[in-house]
C-alpha cells in the first residue's frame, strides 16, 4: 500500500521544531471525561484554533472574503497521547500541500514538549455566490509557499 501524503509527513508533524506559526489553547476542566483526560473530541477544537490561527494570519488578507470563502473538506487527526487538566495545548500548523482550489495544512498538537497529536485538514477555496471550488489566485498560492512544512510540495 502506498503511503498518503499525511503518513510521510507524520513523522515531521510530531516534533515543535517544524512549525513557524502557533496557536494556543487553555485546558478547561470541562473538557475532560469521565476516564480523567480531555476528551478526543477536543482535539478537532485545538485544530480549529491553528487552522484559525493561520488563516488569519497568513490566508485571509489574500483574500476578498465578500465573495471568496474556505470550506473545510476534510481533517484527518492521530492521537498520540493522553492530554490532562490543567495546562495548556500548543498547536503548530504549517502548509502540507497546494493544490489548484485547496491546500492542505499539517499540524502538531503539544503539551510542553510532548506531541500529543497529528492532524492533516484539506481546506477548499469556494465562491460565495456560486458555491462552486475555484482555483487558488497566484497572490494566495505565493503566500502558502512561504510556510510549506519541510518535505511538503507545492
Amino acid at each position: 500500500m502506498m503511503a498518503t501524503g499525511f503518513e510521510v509527513l507524520e513523522p515531521q508533524l510530531r516534533s515543535r521544531d517544524t512549525f513557524r506559526i502557533w496557536a494556543h489553547d487553555k485546558l478547561r476542566f470541562s473538557d475532560t471525561d469521565m476516564v480523567g483526560h480531555v476528551n478526543n473530541t477536543n482535539f478537532s477544537v485545538f485544530c480549529e484554533t491553528g487552522r484559525v490561527a493561520f488563516n488569519r494570519q497568513v490566508v485571509f488578507g489574500e483574500l476578498d472574503r465578500a465573495t471568496h470563502l474556505f470550506l473545510v473538506a476534510r481533517v484527518a487527526i492521530n492521537m498520540r497521547g493522553e492530554i490532562h487538566f490543567p495546562g495548556q495545548v500548543d498547536i503548530g500548523t504549517g502548509v502540507a500541500a497546494i493544490g489548484r482550489s485547496s491546500f492542505t495544512l499539517g499540524q502538531g498538537l503539544f503539551v510542553e514538549d510532548r506531541n500529543v497529536g497529528t492532524a492533516e485538514g484539506v481546506l477548499v477555496l469556494v465562491d460565495r455566490a456560486t458555491r462552486k471550488a475555484m482555483p487558488l489566485p497566484d497572490v494566495l498560492r505565493q503566500s502558502l509557499t512561504q510556510w510549506l512544512l519541510p518535505g511538503a510540495s507545492a
